[in-house]
C-alpha cells in the first residue's frame, strides 16, 4: 500500500513538472512581451530619456517632472476631457443599441445567423476602411450625406473641421463599427438565460418591460459589466480614427489622450513624456474600471 501511494506521489510530481514545462513557453513570452515593456515604461516615466539627445548627456532621472509638465499641460488636461467624455458617451450608447439588437435578434424566429452575420460585419472591417469610407460619406465636396441634405433644402456641414459636429461625428462611427462587439456577447449570455423563467413570467402576466428588468438584464448582468468594462478600455485607446479624420481638430476638440501622447511622446522622440503620459492614462483606466470590476462581483 505504501509502495502505491508512494508511486501516485512520484506520478502527482511528474506530472506537475509537465504541465510546468509546458507552460514555461507562455510565461517567458509574457514576461518578455508584458512584463519587461511595463517596468521600463515606468523607470523612463520619471527620466527624460529622449532619442534626441546627444548619446554623451546619457539618461538623467527627473522625478515627478514629467507627471508635473502633462498635469500642467492645458492641451493634455483638455485630450483627457475628450477621452473620458468620448468614452462615457460611447459606452452608454454602444451598451443601450447593442443590448436592444442583441433581444431583437434573439426574438426572431426565422433567419438569425444571416442577421447575426450582417450585423458583425461593421465590426470586423479593419479600422482604417472604417475612417476612410466614413470619410468619403461625409465629404463637404462629393459626400452622399451632403449631397442628400442638399436635396431635401438642408444645411450642410464639413463635418470633421466644425467645431459643433467633429466630435460627435467621432462617436457615431465609433459606436457604429463597435455596437456589434457588445451586441454578440450579450447575444450569447442571452442563451444562458433559463426558458422557464420567461414562461412562469408570462404565465403571472408580466409585460414585456417587467421581463426585461427582472429577469433579463439580472441574468446576464455579469456580461454586462464585462462589456462595459472592454469597451472603456477600448474607447480610452482610441487613436487611429481621431489621427486620420481630425488629427485633433479643430481647435482640440476631439485629441485623445493617445493622440497627444503620439504628438509630443512618440513623434518627438521624448519616451519619458510619453511613458509617463501612458502610465497617467493606465492609471485613469483603472479607476474607471474598478467601478465596473466592483459592479460585477457584487
Amino acid at each position: 500500500m505504501k509502495k502505491a501511494n508512494g508511486t501516485i506521489r512520484t506520478s502527482n510530481s511528474s506530472m506537475k513538472r509537465f504541465g510546468l514545462t509546458m507552460l514555461s513557453p507562455t510565461f517567458i513570452v509574457l514576461l518578455v512581451m508584458t512584463a519587461y515593456p511595463l517596468f521600463f515604461t515606468i523607470f523612463y516615466g520619471f527620466t527624460d530619456y529622449n532619442l534626441l539627445k546627444s548619446p554623451k548627456r546619457g539618461t538623467n532621472f527627473i522625478g515627478l517632472e514629467n507627471y508635473a509638465d502633462l498635469i500642467s499641460n492645458q492641451y493634455f488636461r483638455q485630450a483627457v476631457g475628450n477621452t473620458v467624455k468620448f468614452a462615457i458617451f460611447a459606452v452608454i450608447f454602444e451598451m443601450v443599441f447593442g443590448f436592444l439588437v442583441a433581444l431583437y435578434v434573439k426574438s426572431l424566429k426565422r433567419f438569425q445567423k444571416p442577421m447575426r452575420t450582417l450585423l458583425l460585419l461593421p465590426y470586423l472591417l479593419p479600422t482604417v476602411t472604417v475612417a476612410l469610407s466614413w470619410r468619403m460619406m461625409l465629404s463637404p465636396n462629393y459626400g452622399i450625406v451632403n449631397q442628400v441634405l442638399t436635396s431635401l433644402h438642408l444645411p450642410v456641414y464639413n463635418w470633421f473641421s466644425d467645431i459643433k459636429t467633429a466630435f460627435w461625428m467621432l462617436l457615431v462611427i465609433d459606436v457604429w463599427q463597435n455596437v456589434p462587439f457588445v451586441f454578440l456577447l450579450l447575444y450569447a449570455a442571452l442563451q444562458a438565460v433559463p426558458m422557464d423563467q420567461y414562461e412562469a413570467a408570462r404565465i403571472d402576466g408580466a409585460g414585456g418591460v417587467r421581463i426585461m428588468f427582472d429577469i433579463t438584464i439580472p441574468n446576464i448582468k455579469n456580461s454586462l459589466a464585462l462589456c462595459a468594462l472592454l469597451r472603456t478600455i477600448d474607447s480610452f485607446r482610441l487613436f487611429d480614427k481621431v489621427n486620420l479624420l481630425t488629427g485633433g481638430g479643430p481647435a482640440n476638440t476631439t485629441a485623445t489622450i493617445t493622440q497627444y501622447l503620439y504628438n509630443f511622446g512618440i513623434k518627438t522622440l521624448d519616451f519619458g513624456f510619453g511613458s509617463a503620459g501612458a502610465i497617467l492614462m493606465t492609471l485613469l483606466v483603472l479607476i474607471l474600471s474598478s467601478f465596473y470590476i466592483r459592479k460585477a462581483l457584487s
